[in-house]
Formats: C-alpha cells, sequence, structure tokens
C-alpha cells in the first residue's frame, strides 16, 4: 500500500486526532528502519494511539480494509522486526506510556507497553524494586514483549516471558482479549499469555500489561577475570554455572571488543579475552566468599588475573561500556553496517561454539566481535561490512549462516534474543521442522488477512 486515500485518512485522523495521525514523509522515513542492516517499505502513514480502545478501532477499521498494520516500540531492533515490509499503517506505541499501578505488596505493576524499560526502573526503585530483564538499550516494554528480550542479567533472572503475568492485547479484527492473571501459578488451560510474547506483533497488539517484579539486591559485586586463552575464558563460564554460585551476569568479551572499549572509554582493561561478572546477595561477606570460590575455579581454568571488589563507579562504567558494545563498534567503523549474529548453545557448548565463530572469522578474514552472554548461552558476534559491496555482504552473511547452523545442530537456537523479525526467518523451519507449520497455522487462525506486522517470522 503506497499512500492512503482521503476517506482512509479521515476515519484515522478520527479516531485519534489529526496531531496523532500523520502520513507527513519524514514521519514515514522515521518508523522504515530500526538498528538492523534490513530495509523496509515506507509505510503510508503513522498512528500514535493513547489506550486499548484507539488501538481496537484502528485494528478494526485496518482490518475491514485489508490494511496491512506494523507495531513500533522504541526502533532498536536489530532483525528488522518493526520495518513494515508492506507498507500500510505503523501503529507507533510511544505515546500509550503510563503506569497504572505499582504494587510493592505483590511485586507487580501494571502498566502500558510504550513505558521505556529505564523509566520504569527509575520508579520501581523509589518502592526497592526492579525490572531484572536488562537488553541494554532503552527499549519499550511492549517491545520487549514482542521480541522476549532479556539481556545480561538472564543467567539468574530470567528472560522477559518469565515476568509477564497477564495481558490486554488487541487482535487483528480489534476483538480485546485479557490473558494470564495477577496469581503467581496457574494451571488453568493453554497459556495464552506466552503465545503472545515472543510473537513480534504477528498476532495482534499487547495494550497492557502486568509484570511481576524483583526487589533490588542489597549487595552487589563485580568481577573482571582475564585469561591467555580464549577457550579457556568460555570453559571457565561452564564450571562456574555448574558449581552453583548463581552469578547475576557473566558476560565473555574478546581482545578486539575490549581495545575498541579502551579506544573510547579509556577502561585501561587487558586486551586479553575476559570474563565480566556480577553476583547479588544479601551480605558482602557472603559475596566475598563467593568470588574466593569463583577465583579458585577460575585459576583452575588457567586464568591469568582477577580483580573484585571493584568500586560502585567503575563498576557501572564497566557495565555502560558493555551495554554500548553495539554503538562502540558502530562508531569505531564509520560508514558500515553492522550485521549481528544471535544465537544460544547449551552452556556444555558454548566454548566449542565461541572457539568455532572467531576461528571462523579470522578465517574469512572480515571485521567481526564475538562475545555475548555467557552464562546462559548466548552467543554475539557483531559482522562489521558494506552492504554496497555485494561480495564482502555475502561473507558476512555466510558467516552467520554457519553460526546459526552449527548452533541448531548442537541443541540451540537461531536466536536468544533478538527475535527473528526479517533476519532469522530463513532458519525457522531448519530449528522447528513440522513445530513451524504449526506456528503458521496458529498465524492463519488468529490473523486470516495476515495484516498484522506481515514478513516477519514467517516467509
Amino acid at each position: 500500500m503506497l499512500e492512503f486515500n482521503q476517506e482512509q485518512i479521515d476515519i484515522l485522523s478520527g479516531i485519534v486526532g489529526s496531531e496523532r495521525f500523520s502520513v507527513g514523509e519524514s514521519n514515514r522515513k522515521l518508523h522504515c528502519r530500526d538498528i538492523s542492516p534490513h530495509r523496509g517499505t515506507n509505510p503510508a502513514g503513522v498512528i500514535w494511539p493513547v489506550d486499548t480502545e484507539e488501538v481496537s478501532r484502528i485494528l478494526s477499521f485496518a482490518y475491514r480494509q485489508s490494511i496491512p498494520v506494523t507495531p513500533w516500540g522504541a526502533g532498536t531492533s536489530t532483525e528488522g522486526n518493526p520495518i513494515p515490509t508492506k507498507g500500510g499503517l505503523v501503529m507507533d506505541m510511544t505515546q500509550m506510556n503510563r503506569i497504572f499501578e505499582i504494587r510493592p505488596q505483590d511485586f507487580q505493576v501494571d502498566l502500558q507497553p510504550g513505558v521505556l524499560r529505564k523509566e520504569l526502573n527509575r520508579k520501581l526503585g523509589t518502592y526497592g524494586l526492579f525490572f531484572p530483564p536488562d537488553p541494554g538499550a532503552d527499549a519499550t516494554i511492549g517491545g520487549m514483549i514482542a521480541n522476549n528480550a532479556s539481556g545480561v542479567q538472564t543467567v539468574k533472572y530470567g528472560a522477559t516471558a518469565d515476568y509477564v503475568m497477564k495481558l490486554v492485547v488487541v487482535l487483528p479484527d480489534g476483538k480485546v482479549i485479557h490473558t494470564g492473571c495477577k496469581a503467581h501459578k496457574s494451571s488453568s488451560g493453554y497459556c495464552l499469555t506466552r503465545l503472545f510474547v515472543g510473537s513480534e506483533g504477528t498476532l495482534g497488539v499487547v495494550t497492557e500489561a502486568t509484570l511481576r517484579v524483583a526487589g533490588i539486591p542489597s549487595h552487589t559485586l563485580a568481577v573482571t577475570v582475564t585469561f591467555a586463552e580464549l577457550k579457556d575464558a568460555s570453559e571457565a563460564v561452564f564450571v562456574m554455572i555448574g558449581s552453583g554460585l548463581e552469578p547475576a551476569a557473566l558476560e565473555l568479551l574478546t581482545p578486539e571488543l575490549i581495545g575498541l572499549m579502551n579506544n573510547e572509554k579509556a577502561l585501561n582493561l587487558p586486551e586479553v579475552p575476559c570474563l565480566f561478572c556480577e553476583f547479588h546477595g544479601i551480605s558482602r561477606s557472603a559475596l566475598l566468599e563467593i568470588a574466593e570460590l569463583a577465583k579458585e575455579l577460575c585459576e583452575d581454568c588457567g586464568a591469568s588475573g582477577f580483580k573484585f571488589g571493584i568500586e560502585e563507579a567503575e563498576r557501572k562504567e564497566l557495565w555502560r561500556a558493555r551495554h554500548e558494545a553495539w554503538e562502540t563498534i558502530n562508531r569505531s567503523h564509520p560508514g558500515k553496517e553492522t550485521l549481528i549474529v544471535d544465537a544460544a548453545v547449551p552452556i556444555s557448548r558454548y566454548p566449542e561454539m565461541i572457539v568455532f565463530a572467531q576461528n571462523l572469522v579470522e578465517e574469512k578474514q572480515v571485521l567481526g566481535y564475538v562475545f555475548g552472554h555467557a552464562g546462559d548461552g548466548n552467543l554475539h558476534v557483531v559482522l562489521v561490512g558494506d552492504p554496497g559491496d555485494e561480495r564482502q555482504w555475502r561473507v558476512l552473511e555466510d558467516i552467520n549462516h554457519r553460526i546459526v547452523e552449527r548452533a541448531i545442530e548442537v541443541g540451540g537456537t537461531c536466536t536468544g534474543e533478538h527475535g527473528v523479525g526479517i533476519g532469522k526467518r530463513k532458519f525457522m523451519s531448519l530449528e522447528h521442522g513440522d513445530s513451524y507449520d504449526l506456528m503458521r497455522r496458529l498465524k492463519e487462525l488468529v490473523d486470516p488477512k495476515g495484516i498484522m506486522n506481515p514478513g516477519k517470522i514467517f516467509t
């Protein structure tokens, strides 16, 4: 759909008001790209609803008119998840940003999907609470639900799906449904809440959510561990997880990425394979005991350096640098694009996957930075190149393909946390087999006209 006719413009403007609907070229272009190299199709218009009723009326109209609808959050996705592929209407959820109620006695919060993660944690912090999933980017909660986002603290706290208790969802035809409940457990029928978490807006639009939250840990201990060999660092991950130390975060960084971080942030870290760890506990003495055990385990794996008792300011700077890894890589290579590999494997296979990916980057002689959420087996490789150079970009795509194939072969997944979007559609059949056909039938059942975020998850 290239453009709306005047009747359609009048109807959509009438639902939300002319100030919250636009067919202007600048607004349309702003909603045509995320941070991935994937390209979409300019939408015919952008609309900003503020409540469930407006979303219902918009989708009801779009369904009758067979207008494609693409939900949009903060636009921080890395696989083209919110990019319109068939034009139509982009539904920008950022003005649905109300926090209805924080209930500290229940460890729950009720909110709209446009609330930003950092703002939510600022509000929760006044009650001594926080929302643990931390993808780094200041994503909207709706986007995190859509992609089942996770991040550096997944090893201890889990992913977004583990915190979503109840949803209000508007289906493609405008019907409003409620899934889940506010009880901490339920055995009542199919878990429809889980069906919508990770569905990337292909089944409907989440307009309200009840989230479980956690208490802010009373004590935190940061640790950095250096190794001479990448294989030793990755094997230490398996040993620490297996020992029951329960790190809150366990990140693996390679010398190449540490070098970029040192140049930009002046961190003065040794440019060797390194683990960033964080432990949460009820007392500093308990954490120091854990750190001593972690040191022994890492030294048995060949650690060359172990630093703990890191000051709060330094700890925050280290994690800020890790969170900004992609931005650092991007800034260090102006004029280039990045292709981000996001695969996850069983913890026992993580060491071989890290070495496999590093060897592949070196063998192909490309710019590539290997790192990841080692504690939950999530591997990232940021490949740098020029999409305009078809031969070079094919090499990067081949590396991505080979890493993902190997991950699936050893019992892993094509996407640990970034979602399927456009970039990972081609791997879905390989990973899921006949289950992929069932997913497709569910999509057709809920969205028979195929208007919801078309071109995502399914080819």
